[in-house]
């Protein structure tokens, strides 16, 4: 399995390595070259996702990307990925975000959760998170919620965490990213 992995800014090594551990290959995305080759799903990572979507649009990654997850590319968001995939951004998604909801870095916390088809006792880090205020599409299923508000989803071939998989040890998120491609593929 091969993945396309964001690098344009933010925690884009981490998910590598991640990946790289449950034995899928991983490759970055820094310019439109990159986006030409083979892939089977692409991780969007957290970051500042106004300064990723202006880097999309400058470097002419913005309609390729949108048109390839539109298309059916499986996609996994963290964080910055998860507001990119909304409509304030690719507009792939139908959910509604809060952004920087839990303030400031001094606003970051862990804590862990049950993820609807991942696992119970998820570990959870949020960095200067958002989360999902609202479900606008029926096809957008709530995975996790957190103090009341949504955390994680998911809408076809698309996930998405407000949290951070990527800066802990447990791999179920991203193993559950790479199980529904496969499943996708059969």
């Amino acid at each position: 399995m091969r993945i396309a992995v964001l690098a344009l800014q933010g925690a884009f090594a981490e998910h590598e390595q991640m990946l790289r551990h449950l034995g899928a290959e991983t490759f970055q995305i820094r310019q439109l070259a990159d986006w030409q080759q083979p892939k089977d799903g692409l991780v969007i990572p957290g970051g500042e996702s106004t300064t990723q979507g202006k880097l999309l649009h400058d470097l002419g990654l913005f309609e390729p990307i949108r048109q390839s997850i539109s298309e059916g590319l499986p996609v996994f968001g963290t964080c910055a990925g998860l507001i990119l995939l909304s409509p304030m951004h690719l507009g792939t998604m139908g959910i509604s975000v809060q952004r920087n909801a839990y303030g400031r870095q001094l606003g970051s916390f862990r804590t862990t959760a049950p993820v609807t088809g991942i696992g119970e006792d998820i570990p959870m880090t949020f960095i200067r998170a958002p989360y999902i205020k609202e479900v606008l599409s029926p096809q957008c299923q709530v995975l996790a919620r957190v103090d009341g508000h949504i955390v994680a989803a998911r809408q076809g071939h698309q996930l998405v965490t407000a949290f951070h998989p990527e800066l802990d040890n447990d791999t179920r998120v991203h193993q559950a990213f790479l199980d529904s491609i496969a499943k996708r593929a059969e």
